[in-house]
């Protein structure tokens, strides 16, 4: 990959996921791209993530490059070395006992979070924190240490105590999920009984993860502006809005991207045919294989909305549900691909079931399809309770499909409402709920139905988003200026 400029800089970016090689959510995503760009940019940077058999799979024929001192009372384990498919060197921690085993990474064959998570990601806190410290094995030294949600988020605190440590970076991609364990794994994870305190990683008698990383970071980050306001106020500071706002001068918010070369309509393997915002006639294709793959009557002129998301409440799907039986007399069509909440799976299949020609849905995972689904519909669904960043938005723009979203986090800092005003601005690109409520969510859909009906405006709305930049270059050269103004300090 070509570099558009060398800076010399060491960056460490820890991971607990990252595609293509383990993903259970838009982190690993974030975890391939944006390391991608900084290497693109010139920075020497390296992906540190667990040895998951997934991974080792994958990579079976990784160099080992050091021994690494392990959790306290445990062995030391392996490190292991390879590169991504896009240049980027990673490395693996090889602990089979951790990270070796059936189900999912953060959970079992049963959907229980494995009892020894606090272990498991201290190893990965604490290898992360050695990599970073004067200690480390390597020749290779970072001069920052970039960590990822409550999964990394105890490198910050080992950090602190070691030596020659570098400054840390606190990315928070949602603040729900803040690593929550009994105080009896802090001896345990090696960490000084001094910082079990409020001002430390004590957090109501627990010890939290995300605590430790926000109190102990040099500086803090979250995947959207609007994000890093909301996580300051109580509604979304989950307990954590006071530190926040006490550190609001090394708070700030930058809204991920996208990889335009894997959503691109143009180029895309997944769809029926391809298009351009210069050319869309392929749409109108994908529209009807969308159609006919998921068992609805083949129309043309029917809105389609489509909604690919995680099954739970935080993604506004009971909201959707309730409003369900009023959208279908509009007339629409609905497409629902996810998983998630037992209770919200069998109401969506029910839907369908009652619904037969007009709803299709699919509970499960299927990456080709939720590309069918972001260029065969009209609409994307996305009103979210709240959403750090959320991708599906923007993938939608960029394969001219008006997104549908509520005005929260990311979803508000990167989807133009479209009225009278941003239409005579010319950058109108979706609909933007102001209150998640079903009164609300219809009308707005009423709204939508309404503009999808004069084909002039629909283009242009679809023209506008397509010809939106929603690239990692931006967003990467922000955090390469957070970067750089640490090692000035």
């Amino acid at each position: 990959m070509a570099k558009t400029g060398e800076t010399g800089m060491r960056v460490l970016f820890v991971t607990s996921e990252i595609a293509p090689l383990i993903k259970t959510g838009g982190l690993a995503d974030v975890s391939a791209a944006l390391p991608a760009q900084l290497h693109a940019m010139g920075v020497d940077v390296r992906v540190l993530l667990p040895g998951y058999a997934q991974v080792l799979k994958l990579h079976p024929a990784l160099d080992q490059v050091a021994r690494v001192a392990g959790l306290p009372g445990e062995p030391e384990v392996n490190l292991l070395q390879g590169t991504l498919p896009d240049g980027v060197p990673f490395w693996v921690i090889d602990c089979p006992e951790m990270y070796q085993r059936g189900g999912g990474i953060y959970q079992d064959e049963h959907g229980q979070d494995w009892p020894d998570n606090a272990l498991r990601f201290g190893l990965l806190s604490r290898v992360a924190a050695l990599l970073g410290s004067a200690a480390t094995p390597l020749a290779w030294r970072p001069e920052v240490v970039h960590c990822n949600d409550w999964q990394s988020a105890l490198a910050p605190a080992y950090l602190h105590f070691a030596e020659g440590a570098a400054p840390c970076v606190m990315t928070v991609h949602n603040l729900a999920f803040q690593g929550i364990f009994p105080s009896a794994v802090v001896p345990e994870l090696g960490l000084p009984w001094d910082c079990f305190k409020p001002e430390g990683v004590e957090f109501y008698g627990n010890l939290s993860f995300l605590k430790a990383g926000l109190f102990y970071a040099r500086h803090i980050t979250t995947v959207s502006p609007s994000y890093a306001e909301e996580i300051q106020q109580d509604e979304l500071g989950f307990g954590l809005q006071g530190l926040l706002a006490s550190r609001r001068g090394v708070l700030t918010g930058i809204l991920n991207g996208i990889d335009n070369s894997e959503w691109n309509p143009a180029a895309d393997p997944h769809i029926a045919q391809p298009y351009s915002a210069a050319n869309m006639s392929g749409k109108a294709a994908c529209k009807l294989a969308l159609q006919k793959h998921m068992g609805l009557q083949a129309d043309r002129d029917i809105p389609l909305l489509g909604m690919v998301s995680r099954f739970t409440q935080q993604k506004g799907l009971d909201v959707v549900l309730e409003v369900a039986p009023q959208l279908l007399r509009l007339p629409v069509q609905l497409v629902f691909l996810g998983s998630g909440d037992v209770e919200i799976q069998r109401k969506v299949l029910d839907l369908a079931h009652h619904h037969p020609g007009q709803v299709g849905a699919y509970v499960g995972f299927d990456e080709g399809l939720s590309h069918q689904i972001e260029a065969g519909a009209d609409m994307f669904l996305m009103p979210s309770r709240f959403e750090p960043c959320g991708l599906n938005q923007m993938y939608s723009q960029r394969y001219g499909t008006p997104p549908l979203v509520h005005a929260t986090g990311g979803l508000k800092d990167s989807v133009v409402d479209c009225n009278a005003t941003s239409l005579a601005r010319g950058d109108a690109t979706g609909f933007v709920l102001e209150e998640l409520t079903p009164a609300a969510l219809l009308k707005t859909l009423q709204r939508a139905v309404a503009v999808f009906q004069d084909k002039a405006v629909w283009a242009t709305l679809q023209r506008n988003g397509m010809h939106r930049n929603f690239g990692w270059e931006e967003s990467a050269a922000a955090y390469l200026k957070i970067y750089s103004a640490l090692l000035r300090v």
